[in-house]
């Protein structure tokens, strides 16, 4: 016989060899878990679409930091579910809001030793769930959201944000909010991008978890999913105005975007394993379709090798102990 006259699989024979000749690792420093604390909850109140996610009280958040970093996990991202909204989310400027509280609550509790992130968007806040203010056709106003915006930077760093993390896709934000904490002294804090956040029928879950406000959607905004060379542009464009970090959002359903964003861009790549990633392997496993943690692993390499060197996802503290095993 002339054939086979290579044999590829010698080098899958054993666990160790596969380990040795891995292209694509996946470590706890390079996950980011998002977190949900809601104001005035005295107790954990779980989200039903997805299981095992949970909207924290302050002190249930605080615990579940600390177990996250005590993991290995390399981040947290916060968003704060408050109790009341109003057209121009004013919760989310005043240092006694629940996201401001709760970064300096998380702050004391692990100092330095993992990233805290703070979303910095409006549609937590606003009584139309929009991720800017309206004008007076009820259209999102960028130039007046951006203003907000500046300020909004400014106190999650005052509240002990290391990093933080404008989402809402309005127009010039990076550099408005760069010259914002430099102005306010706070050079170091840093900003991560969302840069290619899309359009995307994934967020659903999301909605919930934040006690979404929202009527219709946010296409004016977001990315048509059909756009690619959009998404260079807005890299682009965010790496002119300072960004320290860039964002693809959602991950695996633009794994193209994210691997192109990753060839293109000279700072750090995250993408976000958003809820409806989450939920949909958590639904299938439930019905026993899947196998769960080889699926959370093998979904999370997939993003790794498409590029991301960060990876936000709600299974960040769990798999870290799976990688581990």
């Amino acid at each position: 016989m002339g054939f086979p006259t290579q044999r590829p699989r010698r080098l899958r024979s054993t666990p160790a060899l596969r380990r040795l000749v891995a292209e694509t690792e996946v470590r706890p420093r390079q996950l980011v878990l998002p977190m949900f604390v809601k104001e005035g909850a005295a107790e954990p109140v779980a989200v039903g679409s997805m299981p095992g996610v949970v909207q924290h009280t302050r002190d249930s958040l605080r615990k579940a930091a600390a177990e996250a970093v005590a993991a290995g996990v390399g981040g947290l991202m916060l968003f704060g579910v408050p109790e009341r909204h109003d057209a121009v989310g004013s919760g989310a400027t005043d240092p006694e809001g629940i996201l401001n509280v709760a970064l300096r609550d998380v702050r004391a509790e692990i100092g330095d030793a993992a990233v805290l992130m703070s979303d910095l968007c409006l549609d937590e806040f606003t009584d139309h769930g929009h991720c800017g203010v309206l004008d007076e056709q009820g259209r999102v106003d960028n130039d007046a959201t951006l203003e907000i915006y500046a300020r909004m930077g400014v106190a999650q760093a005052e509240a002990g944000a290391h990093v933080v993390g404008p989402s809402g896709m309005m127009d010039g934000q990076v550099g408005v909010i760069r010259e914002a904490l430099d102005e306010a002294g706070f050079v170091d804090t840093g900003i991560l991008a969302y840069t290619a956040k899309y359009a995307s029928a994934f967020y659903g879950p999301f909605r919930e978890a934040v006690d979404s406000q929202l009527k219709g959607d946010r296409k004016t905004y977001q990315q048509d999913g059909g756009n690619l060379r959009e998404a260079l542009r807005e890299l682009a464009l965010d790496l002119e105005e300072g960004a320290d970090m860039v964002m693809v959002k959602p991950a695996l359903p633009y794994l193209d975007v994210l691997r192109t964003v990753a060839d293109s861009a000279d700072v750090p790549v995250a993408a976000y394993q958003v809820s409806g990633e989450y939920a949909m392997v958590e639904a299938a496993a439930l019905q026993g379709w899947l196998e769960r943690e080889r699926t959370i692993l093998e979904t999370l390499t997939s993003i790794r090798r498409a590029g991301a060197d960060v990876v936000l996802t709600y299974w960040a503290t769990e798999a870290a102990g799976l990688l581990d095993r």
